[in-house]
């Protein structure tokens, strides 16, 4: 049975993320860890690859096909950094503080965004496929709510650290699986950044 890989990677750490700035380049962190996800997916018989086309995702690209030269990343407004879907009635009282600054139009566009993406890539292939997909955060935690086909909200609260790294598969026959979720073996402790709160792993 043919199987879709998606291999989806968090774009690495943002330099003055924390001064609220809406994209920007990388900092000396976020360089390093595109370099080591690259040397973690070296090996990876990449059929396809695609990137957000902000510029932190477009950094990340770049800097892995240093490493990979056999990849040339194509930009897609499918992976642009979007909200998912809106607040629901079955959805955690403590997630609705989130929405407060979020406009109808932010929503509607993040819901028509990523349906067009899960019927991009999450349809299933006719041969093996191993495509990698640079994106972002909520991105990635929609992806993932729709491997286990949860409630829209559900993304909210599966979360990435920056170049971490997502593996789902995708099979005709068969729901699909998910393999890993932000795996971040490749990344040294210093190197990992980006969940919403440091830990000690």
């Amino acid at each position: 049975m043919p199987s879709r890989y998606l291999y989806l990677v968090r774009h690495g750490e943002q330099k003055d993320a924390e001064h609220g700035l809406p994209d920007g380049p990388l900092s000396k962190r976020g360089v390093s860890q595109a370099q080591a996800i690259a040397e973690r997916l070296g090996d990876v018989p990449f059929t396809g690859a695609w990137t957000s086309p902000l510029q932190r995702a477009r950094e990340t690209a770049r800097i892995m096909t240093e490493r990979l030269p056999s990849l040339t990343p194509e930009p897609s407004a499918l992976l642009m950094d979007c909200i998912p879907s809106g607040p629901a009635p079955d959805m955690p009282h403590a997630f609705e503080p989130f929405f407060g600054a979020i406009t109808e139009q932010e929503i509607e566009a993040g819901e028509a965004q990523m349906a067009d993406a899960t019927g991009e890539w999450m349809a299933p292939s006719r041969e093996d496929r191993h495509d990698l997909l640079i994106t972002h955060n909520f991105v990635i935690g929609w992806f993932v709510r729709e491997v286990f086909d949860a409630p829209r909200w559900r993304w909210l609260g599966i979360n990435q650290a920056n170049a971490g790294l997502t593996i789902i598969r995708v099979r005709s026959a068969k729901p699909p699986v998910l393999i890993t979720h932000n795996d971040l073996g490749h990344l040294p402790r210093e190197l990992r950044s980006g969940l919403p709160q440091e830990q000690p792993y």
